[in-house]
């Protein structure tokens, strides 16, 4: 077996996904890259071994629980072992709660919690058998503080979060850790859009006056999954400026 890491990034195709995935392969991880499309996971597998890297694609559902763990146990079994877990894969079906469908309410915990919970679960028996393993969920200020009209996503990354701990006291005791990242406004594609005057009122909500990058969370999740940070575990980290600060 080789001595390199193994990093499997969920919705690794764009935005802080990639970053992360990027971020990652710079620390020396080989990095499986797990989205719906293979095209643009092609891409950030050039960029990462034109840089000298190592990366692996793996197309899944996230949402299909039984294709998504065929998938994992596809990475385990390809690359040999699974050392890092990054649960990034996320959507938003936004709308006030009176509003609010069954279908976009179950469709988001779905995805955005419950794929989180098949692939822990997967990928924690390869961790226990390397006696080493670093999650990471990426969850979102609004499941720390709640946010009008997406009842359904902050309800899935306060889920996160809650998971997270129960994780962190089961197999902590295996050299296994799990935190949270919890991103605040992140310039991506998501928020691109919106008008200028709205991203000025939000950068006065912060102590440092700037909407985060998504290198900003690659960063977090890099201390996170490194062997110096085998004492951090059952944490959710806020990376938004200083936003929700207490």
């Amino acid at each position: 077996m080789s001595d390199i890491r193994t990093a499997l990034v969920t919705g690794a195709s764009r935005g802080i996904g990639k970053a992360i995935a990027l971020r990652l392969a710079r620390d020396g991880r080989h990095v499986a890259l797990v989205s719906r499309s293979a095209g643009p996971l092609g891409d950030v597998r050039h960029a990462i071994e034109a840089a000298g890297g190592k990366a692996s694609v793996f197309t899944a559902d996230v949402a299909d629980n039984k294709a998504f763990a065929e998938t994992i146990e596809k990475v385990a079994s390809d690359l040999g072992r699974i050392d890092i877990l990054v649960n990034n894969a996320g959507i938003t079906k936004d709308g006030l709660i009176l509003r609010m469908s069954d279908e976009d309410w179950n469709t988001v915990i779905q995805t955005n919690l419950t794929s989180c919970f098949v692939a822990i679960r997967a990928a924690a028996r390869h961790m226990m058998r390397g006696k080493f393993g670093r999650i990471v969920n990426i969850s979102s200020t609004s499941g720390v503080v709640g946010n009008a009209g997406q009842a359904n996503y902050a309800a899935a990354k306060a889920g996160l979060i809650g998971l997270s701990k129960t994780v962190a006291r089961e197999l902590g005791g295996k050299n296994i850790t799990c935190n949270v990242v919890a991103p605040g406004f992140i310039e991506t594609d998501m928020t691109s859009d919106l008008p200028a005057e709205i991203k000025d009122k939000i950068q006065q909500m912060m102590a440092i006056r700037r909407l985060g990058v998504s290198e900003d969370i690659a960063a977090a999740v890099s201390y996170l999954t490194a062997d110096d940070a085998g004492y951090i575990t059952g944490q959710t980290i806020c990376v938004d400026g200083g936003m929700t600060m207490a």
